[in-house]
């Protein structure tokens, strides 16, 4: 995988992320998922949805994909982060299980 290509959900999250598509975003998440913001975590659906309509997706999030690296079932995306809300450098750590995302860590 080259140094910023993203594949599966965590590609499908990232998209839905810029896209400002908050559907797409939560179908990549496994129904249990969960968000990490900083220790701050919300579970399931329907928090990571309140949690992504006041701070992430909500805020018209951008991501521009600096670097990925994976190792067994988490990839961490670092990012740019722009929109209306947190600006600056950022790492997602991402944990796959099958075909959805069972976290994503915000990690700095």
């Amino acid at each position: 995988m080259s140094r910023t290509e993203l594949s599966g959900p965590v590609a499908t999250a990232v998209k839905a992320a810029n896209d400002g598509d908050v559907e797409s975003y939560l179908a990549a998440f496994t129904p249990e998922g969960a968000v990490d913001d900083w220790g701050r975590v919300f579970r399931g659906r329907d928090a990571i949805r309140e949690w992504s309509d006041a701070e992430f997706i909500g805020k018209q999030v951008s991501l521009e994909v600096t670097a990925v690296r994976t190792e067994g079932p988490t990839t961490v995306v670092s990012a740019q982060v722009g929109g209306n809300g947190f600006n600056g450098p950022s790492d997602f750590a991402f944990t796959v299980e099958g075909d959805g995302i069972t976290l994503m860590r915000i990690t700095g």
